[in-house]
């Protein structure tokens, strides 16, 4: 990158990871207003009526405003490939506002587990060196390719999440289709950030803001859908969080030109940071399974304390 790159990107990175702070408060405090309303079937927007009624999703909702505007900034000055990883980071900060919002320390192995997807991250980042800040789609690319596969994991994420019986393959495929969209969301808006920095009338003349309006309300409802079938937001979240930057860096690289480090050696490190990345998500999903189960438990002993007490 050339020195007027790095300049534009100490303003996105600090933007960036702003931005991811305040998705990271939003998923928290949504994720705990989603258990306070009935549980609605997925995609139903009856579950946003009742949620615009609980004073903890409306402030999710200006974080998530914020994040939004904080995220466009950044990606108006910075490639995909560096915006769309640092976003990993709310997880962390979605961790230390949750256990704060459930006023209780933040579990050790969630926090663990939350620092290694990080690691992994900045790895990557380091690893990788992205270049590149195109901001609308190369010509010449094929995008249809790209855009079937997403399309297609996302419908096979729905349908499994919608047949399956067991709780947690739900939210495996509501966090898997809401990963999707929201990566597509920010290849898209990349491409609105673009057309905004050269003319703020430029958006409104083109079909990828009201493609962004049409898929970014549609990935925001199936995210609350997953918080509320979800026990714990970690596990979820982390999913989400992977599967955001993973498609946004595919749109970058795919449609928009941008560039990693592609040396034999680079490879193999950037392989090894997205295992890393894996540990943690993986780390996190099993301890939330575990207290899960240990919850349950709990919630079993009471039920039949109280009922010998009843006796």
């Amino acid at each position: 990158m050339g020195s007027s790159a790095g300049t534009w990107l100490v303003l996105a990175v600090p933007a960036a990871v702003a931005g991811a702070a305040a998705m990271g408060l939003a998923s928290a405090a949504q994720a705990r207003a989603t258990k306070e309303v009935e549980v609605t079937r997925i995609l139903d927007p009856g579950l946003l009526r009742g949620l615009a009624r609980r004073p903890l999703w409306l402030i999710g909702m200006v974080a998530t405003g914020a994040g939004l505007a904080l995220q466009l900034v950044a990606l108006a000055f910075a490639p995909l490939l560096v915006v769309q990883p640092l976003l990993i980071t709310s997880l962390m900060f979605a961790s230390v506002f949750s256990a704060r919002l459930e006023r209780h320390p933040a579990d050790t192995v969630m926090v663990a587990g939350s620092l290694i997807c990080a690691a992994g991250l900045a790895a990557f980042l380091v690893i990788a060196r992205p270049s590149g800040n195109a901001g609308a789609i190369r010509p010449g690319t094929h995008p249809l390719p790209l855009a079937i596969a997403l399309a297609t994991l996302t419908v096979v994420a729905l349908v499994v999440s919608t047949l399956t019986r067991s709780a947690s393959v739900r939210v495996l495929g509501l966090a898997v289709a809401t990963g999707v969209l929201y990566g597509v969301t920010a290849g898209l808006m990349k491409v609105v950030a673009g057309q905004a920095r050269d003319d703020l009338a430029e958006p409104f003349r083109n079909w990828t803001l009201y493609l962004v309006c049409l898929v970014g309300p549609l990935g925001f409802l199936l995210s609350q859908n997953t918080f509320q079938q979800g026990r714990f937001l970690a596990p979820a979240l982390a999913v989400i969080t992977a599967l955001d930057p993973l498609v946004g860096v595919a749109i970058g690289v795919w449609w928009m030109g941008e560039k990693a480090n592609d040396a034999p050696l680079a490879l193999a490190g950037e392989a090894v940071a997205g295992a890393v990345v894996i540990v943690g998500i993986v780390l996190l999903s099993t301890r939330a399974s575990r207290l899960a189960r240990a919850q349950s438990t709990e919630d079993d002993e009471d039920l039949f304390g109280a009922s010998e007490g009843a006796v």
